[in-house]
């Protein structure tokens, strides 16, 4: 399965629908829309909060697939960020607290839970202007996720040149922003350009539940 692929590389101001980047599988959680403008392409510069870090490929890793039909997930619990997701049983589990990671080679989850307010256009345009190295190719659209108000926004990240090839692994990413009870998660979910795993990353966000 594979995530929608994303055109032109921009950041963008104001509200757009995303409504699916390239895949013909239907898309992430329903959105409303509205038009927008646009900037230049986000510079790569580091990022000033760890939060805002931009997922990486790996370009010495091995080659992702798509995740199977017939998967089976498991729903992980962090209680110290009072939150719990799905994610696919025999995935790598890395972090703890506030910072987790999941992964089967370059496809990628992430989540960073960090102490926030509720949620605005202002803040995570700002979030955006600081993520470096990554191209953001739509702006923040609003959506609901188990009942609650987000966000999300897609950006691509190239890896490293492999030292033997010199080839990159291209990123996709799908980044949600949620709020809750003065807490905020940014949820990153990574694939490889060429791996559709929309269905996989549409049942993920959406088991996202807060505690």
């Amino acid at each position: 399965m594979r995530l929608p692929a994303c055109g032109a590389a921009l950041i963008a101001v104001g509200l757009v629908p995303l409504g699916g980047c390239g895949s013909s599988k239907t898309s992430a959680p329903t959105a409303s829309s509205s038009s927008a403008t646009t900037a230049p392409p986000a510079s790569a510069q580091t990022s000033s909060s760890p939060s805002a870090s931009a997922l990486q490929a790996e370009a010495t890793s091995a080659a992702t697939g798509d995740i199977p039909d017939n998967q089976v997930f498991i729903r992980f619990h962090a209680a110290a960020a009072a939150y719990s997701m799905k994610y696919p049983e025999g995935w790598a589990e890395q972090g703890t607290g506030g910072r987790v990671t999941f992964r089967d080679k370059n496809n990628i989850v992430r989540v960073v839970v960090t102490a926030g307010g509720p949620l605005t256009l202002a803040s995570i345009r700002t979030d955006l202007r600081r993520l470096g190295g990554a191209r953001v190719s739509s702006a923040p659209q609003p959506l609901t996720i188990s009942g609650a108000r987000a966000f999300k926004v897609v950006y691509t990240t190239a890896s490293a040149p492999n030292a033997v090839t010199g080839k990159r692994v291209t990123l996709q990413v799908d980044r949600y922003y949620l709020s809750h009870a003065g807490k905020e998660a940014i949820v990153d979910l990574g694939t490889p350009v060429g791996v559709d795993n929309v269905d996989a990353y549409r049942l993920m966000i959406e088991s996202f539940r807060w505690r």
